[in-house]
């Protein structure tokens, strides 16, 4: 298995979103944190032939640290078709071997069904933003329909919430760790050329059968590499 630290060096060379959007909270996930949570999850089991699926996947940071790990398989799974675009560039950037499929569509309304074993990796918003309060909860909700494990990156101070909303559905924090997102000033809002922000990284298991109800396969989805 490469190091955390050539796994992120990998990584460098993906691209942000070019024209992001607040509402959204569309802010990269630095090379080193993804490399760190995708580590953690291939030493836990949870990456090797199985298949992953990054909600929310943005420029595919996540997704595409997944896809140099030796997935079956990798769907990443975005509502905006910018940062899907530079995704797909990113994917020839890095040089995967994975199949990777890009799927345009809400995380928190998926059109996900896959019945084999699943890891969800994700950012999700923190839901700072006036009329984007609590976003991670949909996300959170998402991915205990689709996965047997999850990983997730919270704003610090979201252990209670994340710990709650897991047991009230069927799920169980197995492991979690302090993070930091540098974070550029690329809104209206920000007052600083940069900050670092206090993160929390979650795993969890679900204890749910996975299904989403009546929805499209990705393999059978327009979209795709």
């Amino acid at each position: 298995m490469a190091s955390r630290r050539s796994l992120a060096t990998k990584l460098g060379v993906v691209a942000g979103f070019e024209q992001p959007s607040a509402s959204l909270e569309q802010y990269p996930t630095p090379p080193a944190l993804a490399a760190h949570v995708v580590h953690l999850a291939d030493l836990q089991g949870d990456v090797e032939g199985r298949t992953v699926v990054d909600l929310g996947s943005g420029t595919g940071m996540l997704a595409l640290a997944a896809a140099l790990r030796g997935p079956a398989r990798v769907v990443g799974l975005e509502v905006d078709d910018d940062p899907i675009r530079t995704a797909r560039e990113n994917d020839r950037r890095v040089g995967t071997n994975a199949p990777v499929h890009w799927v345009r569509g809400d995380a928190t309304r998926h059109p996900l069904r896959i019945a084999e074993p699943t890891t969800v990796l994700m950012n999700p918003p923190f839901g700072a933003q006036n009329g984007n309060r609590h976003a991670d909860r949909g996300f959170l909700a998402a991915a205990g329909t689709i996965a047997d494990v999850s990983y997730s990156v919270h704003n610090g101070g979201s252990e209670a919430f994340v710990r709650a909303f897991a047991a009230d559905n069927g799920g169980t924090v197995t492991h979690a760790f302090a993070a930091e997102l540098d974070v550029e000033n690329r809104f209206d809002h920000h007052t600083a050329d940069s900050a670092a922000i206090d993160a929390e990284v979650y795993r969890i298991e679900w204890s749910g059968d996975g299904s989403a109800g009546n929805a499209t396969r990705p393999d059978e989805s327009t979209s795709g590499t």
